[in-house]
């Protein structure tokens, strides 16, 4: 079959009648079908299709399971598996924003919070934002940065995703428009290839309120897609990307496979695949690997 319609769902909550009805409502518009099979039982499974473009069985999908909690991502067979993963880290890989829990430490996180959810939303400039932030910042000491780290959660799933996709010959990439302090630890402990950040001005132990230019936005992640891609020598079929803002769009749109995850409602609405409800282990699902291949 040209085409499959990956399911997820979280704690088990796929069932074979949940399958069944999606696969007939596929075949009620004319796609030739395979049977379901399980990637994970009880939270993930492919139903092989033919005769129908993505698009339509997305859509038919959703529709049969009328706002259940579950993903549906719909894509053609070839070049299913990835060997290109550029992730955005805030909201994504680790859970919340970097800089909004740093200006917990000056008393400022709900102002910060603000500022940040709009430029996540595209209302406001990112760079402007950034300054913004980090100038409310001056001031505070850098001991601030490392007691932030420690405090952070990564998303459920994110070692996974990346181990399991470099251990089948990927590349993996973090890129953020938040501070290399940050993205440095992360790649180290999720196992990224590299990663690309921002940087703050910290002098005599204290942050002095100034981000060094050039600042790091939505025009460098998807450079950064493109000339990882063309560094490896790898179609951008070959390539998925993964974010959550307005500053990943451009790097959604131009993946082979763009994910928004969790995201904004301007980058869920534009996004060719979307992951509401499940992990980070989805983005492996959605490549065709089943729990028995997932490492770690």
């Amino acid at each position: 079959m040209e085409n499959v319609l990956t399911l997820m769902a979280p704690a088990d909550g796929l069932d074979d009648s949940m399958l069944n009805r999606v696969r007939s409502a596929l075949k009620d518009l004319g796609a030739d079908t395979l049977s379901p099979s399980w990637l994970a039982k009880g939270r993930a499974a492919d139903i092989p299709f033919g005769l129908l473009a993505p698009g339509q069985a997305d859509a038919v999908a959703r529709s049969v399971l009328n706002g259940a909690a579950v993903d549906v991502v719909a894509q053609e067979t070839v070049n299913r598996r990835k060997k290109l993963l550029v992730a955005d880290m805030d909201s994504t890989m680790v859970i919340g924003e970097t800089l909004d829990e740093l200006a917990a430490f000056a008393g400022l996180k709900e102002h910060i919070a603000a500022i940040t959810a709009r430029a996540m939303n595209g209302e406001i400039d990112f760079k402007a934002a950034l300054r913004e932030r980090v100038g409310l910042l001056k001031g505070l000491s850098a001991d601030s940065l490392q007691k932030t780290f420690e405090g952070m959660e990564y998303t459920p799933g994110a070692e996974k995703l990346v181990a399991t996709m470099r251990a089948n010959g990927a590349f993996a990439v973090l890129v953020s428009g938040g501070f290399r302090f940050f993205t440095s630890r992360v790649r180290e402990h999720c196992g990224f290839d590299r990663d690309l950040a921002n940087e703050m001005e910290i002098i005599d132990g204290k942050l002095t309120g100034t981000v060094f230019d050039p600042i790091l936005d939505r025009t460098t992640k998807v450079e950064t897609l493109l000339a990882v891609a063309a560094e490896r020598s790898l179609p951008l079929a070959l390539s998925m990307a993964v974010g959550d803002g307005a500053n990943d769009l451009e790097m959604i749109h131009a993946a082979g496979l763009g994910v928004a995850f969790h995201a904004k409602p301007v980058v869920a609405a534009e996004a060719r695949a979307r992951i509401d409800h499940n992990d980070l282990t989805a983005l492996l699902y959605i490549q065709g690997y089943s729990d028995d291949d997932i490492v770690g």
